[in-house]
């Protein structure tokens, strides 16, 4: 089993430990003061039932319900929640890519590490969800105390590989977060930028606010490459080529300067907070600075 002190050092912890995760646009659940929400005192009123799915708690299921229908279902209720938040964590083979230090995924995983402790130490609920061509793991959003360690879990047990196309997973995601709340993305966000809007697009029209943590390594977005080099697939094992860099590098920056305009462009339009990070950055630190700004803006 995994403890939080595998992903999150006292010093981490200490830099974040005064903060809060404010979410800009009205949430559906229970309001304590913190998150605006549309309902008003306390109400343990019940709003409906939804498909059992791996991580429920068996105490809330509805039992007459299964005994006419065979089918498991749970009882959802108001008050469940301050806030409801999904991280979305890619687990492609390009997250595996590690210049000369930590992977992009051992980034991300690390930073939804400390994101998670934070909500559920404020009683918000998170659930996570870990994709690359497909969606591989779903625990849906809970706020029990142990819940970290479920998420840790998966985080940890999970090995980056395969391909992805974000636009197509998120549009199979749409369905099964049904309640709006806090999308937060874990991702080098490589890929097709206008099916990836119009995936977003899609969640901003349920009402969800999203938060994308773009995660690079430094040698993704400097090229430093001076010799011949073989350059490997992540998401393509059997494609493998032998390279002069300096002749591609004027071509590539070129490329992704325009990759990552457009997807600054297109999160601006959909209003939807990018974050870019880098790999060689301290991430505690730079989660820290985000949701200072963040406290300051919701």
């Amino acid at each position: 089993m995994s403890r939080p002190s595998d992903f999150l050092t006292p010093a981490d912890l200490q830099k974040i430990s005064n903060l809060q995760v404010l979410a800009r646009l009205v949430v559906e659940g229970f309001c304590s003061g913190l998150h605006t929400s549309p309902h008003k005192g306390f109400s343990v009123e019940f709003r409906e039932h939804r498909q059992y799915v791996q991580g429920d708690e068996i105490r809330r299921l509805d039992w007459k319900v299964f005994g006419k229908s065979d089918r498991l279902y749970i009882k959802e209720y108001e008050e469940e929640t301050n806030l409801r938040a999904t991280l979305l964590v890619d687990v492609s083979g390009s997250m595996s890519y590690a210049g000369n230090g930590v992977s992009k995924y051992q980034y991300a995983i690390r930073l939804a590490a400390c994101l998670s402790y934070l909500m559920l130490r404020q009683a918000d609920s998170v659930g996570l969800v870990t994709f690359d061509e497909k969606i591989r793991h779903y625990i849906p959003p809970r706020s029990r105390p142990n819940h970290l360690r479920m998420l840790l879990d998966a985080l940890q047990d999970t090995t980056p590989g395969g391909e992805t196309e974000l636009g197509k997973v998120f549009h199979q995601l749409v369905p099964k977060i049904h309640r709006r709340g806090l999308l937060v993305i874990f991702s080098d966000c490589f890929g097709n930028v206008t099916e990836l809007m119009s995936a977003l697009a899609h969640f901003r029209h349920a009402r969800h606010d999203i938060v994308i943590f773009q995660i690079c390594d430094p040698d993704e977005l400097e090229f430093p490459f001076k010799q011949w080099t073989r350059f490997d697939s992540l998401e393509a094992e059997a494609d493998k080529r032998l390279l002069d860099p300096v002749q591609l590098r004027s071509v590539y920056l070129e490329n992704l300067d325009k990759f990552r305009q457009d997807l600054k462009e297109g999160c601006h339009r959909h209003r939807i907070d990018l974050v870019p990070m880098t790999t060689d950055k301290p991430y505690a630190e730079a989660l820290a600075y985000y949701l200072a700004r963040r406290m300051k803006t919701a």
